[in-house]
């Protein structure tokens, strides 16, 4: 006898049921070479069971269709939000912005992967020799304003527009250059003893706890380099208790590893970033007998011998100042969109800030010009090497006069402090390196911060 054969119709009202009535699950049975009202029930059960899956499927592919192309279907509506997201992030003044630069959102646009590449050092410091008259660049005097009469005197000073003007021409002067007397960054008698017999200085800054301490590699750095380089790691107490219960335990001579630590009390800031521009420009002011000096932002790791990449970026290109290139952005214009995207800074003191300088003068960079003055206008200032030369300091300090008086964001400042000095001065000009991303990466090893604060509120 052959197996029963089941199958099931949706409805519970059949007149099927069997005698009692009762069916589990509301089921019809039917069973197979039972009369002829059995087939033709059994041949349209199939026929809706075929319908059904019939229409399950089409469903099936429709939607995987729409799945598959609902980029296309949603377009329109994507676009219109952009929109709207560029018009929020317009600033009331017309600044002239390329606004297809922040079209897309953060993190829709795939990151680029910057990778080193090779840089042609020297063997061993035992090659290299410091050029005979080497730091015979412009020469002229420089003075320092270092007190001020207001009865609320600022760290930077206050710089009149006048002032600011003629700070700009290469001529012996007094300028002003941060270390107002009584307004901050104080350092003790020791440290600054120490500071002052350093020749050549590797320097760099954590305030506030945000970033790990990262040490030089040792075995990079020659032993002539450990004998004659000061490696200074400037800090406050918050960030130096935060490190010394990392592991990071200063001896008694306040060294972890070849840094020297140099605590910093009553920063002249509230913004961190602020603060940390103070040893960033203005290392010819913290290192009076230095001639040279390199800068390392505290995301990185040096990894290779101070006097090789002093040889490399200044000494044969015979430069005063060399830094890299900014490894995506090369225009302001793209710059103060990203800063306003990112919420970097208050828009409207950027806003303010590159409206004087677009009536100033500066222009968008054209990468099309070969007599560019330079091969960006957006540098990645987080690596520095300079000659102490009065051209050198100038520029630090007129540099460093941009961040006081605007926002804290270096990178907008950059060209049109460089470009208006050579300007001012054409037969005096800033002999200026600007070199490749890529270079710098090969010397360092990059990490990330410990914290990003927030975006600070446009200064006073």
């Amino acid at each position: 006898m052959l197996p029963e054969r089941r199958s099931t119709v949706v409805s519970s009202s059949s007149p099927y049921l069997n005698p009692s009535g009762q069916n589990d699950n509301t089921f019809l049975l039917l069973r197979r070479g039972k009369k002829f009202g059995g087939r033709i029930v059994k041949l349209k059960l199939s026929h809706v069971f075929l319908f059904f899956v019939s229409l399950f499927f089409f469903s099936c592919i429709f939607s995987g269709h729409r799945l598959l192309f609902h980029g296309s279907e949603f377009l329109p509506h994507f676009e219109q939000n952009t929109y709207l997201k560029n018009h929020m992030f317009a600033s009331d003044i017309d600044i002239g912005l390329n606004k297809s630069n922040i079209e897309k959102p953060p993190g829709s646009k795939k990151r680029n992967k910057h990778l080193p590449c090779e840089v042609a050092l020297a063997e061993s410091v035992d090659h290299i020799l410091e050029p005979q008259g080497y730091l015979n660049f412009t020469r002229f005097s420089l003075g320092f304003v270092e007190t001020e009469t207001y009865d609320k005197p600022r760290f930077g000073g206050h710089q009149t527009l006048k002032e600011r003007e003629r700070s700009y021409s290469a001529i012996d002067q007094t300028v002003h250059c941060g270390f107002v007397k009584g307004t901050g960054f104080d350092l003790n008698e020791k440290d600054r003893a120490y500071m002052k017999n350093c020749v050549v200085s590797v320097s760099s800054c954590i305030f506030g706890s945000s970033d790990f301490l990262r040490r030089p590699a040792s075995k990079k750095i020659s032993d002539f380099s450990k004998r004659n380089v000061c490696f200074v790691m400037f800090v406050d107490e918050q960030t130096l208790s935060k490190i010394a219960s990392e592991g990071h335990v200063p001896d008694k001579q306040g060294f972890v590893g070849l840094w020297k630590t140099v605590v910093v009390s009553n920063l002249p800031y509230t913004d961190m970033r602020k603060t940390g521009k103070v040893p960033k420009f203005l290392s010819h002011r913290l290192f009076p007998s230095s001639r040279y000096s390199i800068w390392i932002d505290s995301k990185m790791r040096l990894t290779t011998d101070p006097m090789l990449i002093i040889d490399f970026f200044l000494w044969r290109t015979k430069s005063e100042f060399a830094i890299s290139n900014h490894y995506d952005r090369h225009c302001v214009w793209d710059e103060v969109i990203q800063n306003k995207r990112l919420n970097k800074y208050n828009h409207s003191a950027i806003d303010e800030q590159f409206m004087i300088y677009r009536s100033d003068g500066l222009k968008k960079f054209d990468p099309s010009d070969p007599n560019s003055p330079l091969p960006s206008y957006v540098p990645e200032g987080s690596f520095i090497v300079r000659a102490h030369t009065p051209m050198s300091n100038l520029f630090t300090c007129l540099w460093f006069n941009e961040v006081d008086r605007f926002t804290s964001r270096d990178q907008l400042s950059f060209a049109y402090t460089y470009l208006k000095l050579q300007r001012s001065n054409p037969d005096r000009p800033l002999r200026l390196n600007m070199f490749k991303d890529c270079e710098r990466r090969a010397l360092t090893k990059l990490f990330h911060h410990r914290v990003d604060s927030s975006a600070p509120s446009p200064p006073a």
